[in-house]
């Protein structure tokens, strides 16, 4: 049996309430290209319909959309606007009742693993300021130093489940069975499904009756 336990924190929702949709439009609002800038948002406009609830919702689809304007930014500007954002508007407004959590299960010796649709550059930051090793977030490909406004397979998103917990375990020596899992949205669902100690954070209402049906805990915040 595997030694090693996780906790698992599904960060939008869990530990920041501000959307993937926002950091995708402070890069590309704020790229070095003045004149092409309303043409980049037009991956923005397309996620919107996907990204919210309703017949349309397609989180996996909204995240390829959201970053569509990156293309032919610099690794290196990115870099500094993904630091920059994250430090002004992500660490500043981390979720009190989540790094609450996450603090708790660190104490109980369990290996935090962040679970983000966001960027590696706007993530690395914040995990290096929560002190977590352990990232899964999106990457941008990138050719000759520039991003090509895909993001590379696999695109981390709501549609994380089973078969993926299941794999990452394996790789990293989890025993799942006694992991834990923190998500505040009913996008989260397959993925607290398939780990053994979910926990719904401030859940939205969806969630809220899924926990209450599977007696899953609520912590709430404040």
């Amino acid at each position: 049996m595997s030694s090693e336990i996780a906790a698992f924190f599904r960060v939008e929702g869990a530990l920041i309430s501000r959307p993937t949709l926002a950091a995708a439009g402070y890069l590309i609002a704020n790229s070095q290209a003045l004149t092409d800038r309303f043409t980049r948002l037009t991956g923005i406009a397309m996620a919107l319909p996907l990204s919210f609830g309703g017949p349309l919702k397609d989180s996996t689809l909204a995240s390829r959309f959201s970053w569509m304007g990156t293309r032919g930014m610099s690794d290196d500007r990115l870099s500094v606007l993904g630091e920059e954002y994250a430090t002004r508007y992500v660490i500043p407004t981390l979720k009190e009742v989540g790094v609450k959590l996450l603090d708790e299960a660190r104490r109980r010796n369990e290996r935090v693993v962040l679970v983000s649709d966001n960027l590696d550059v706007i993530m690395q930051p914040v995990a290096k300021h929560l002190g977590v090793a352990d990232l899964v977030c999106n990457h941008l490909e990138m050719s000759n130093g520039k991003a090509t406004g895909r993001l590379a397979d696999p695109v981390i998103s709501g549609h994380l489940g089973g078969a993926w917990a299941r794999e990452y375990a394996t790789e990293n020596g989890f025993d799942l069975t006694r992991s834990s899992v923190y998500g505040a949205s009913s996008d989260d669902a397959l993925l607290m499904s398939a780990i053994g100690k979910p926990c719904a954070v401030t859940p939205d209402r969806a969630l809220r009756r899924l926990a209450r049906d599977n007696d899953w805990p609520v912590v709430e915040a404040g």
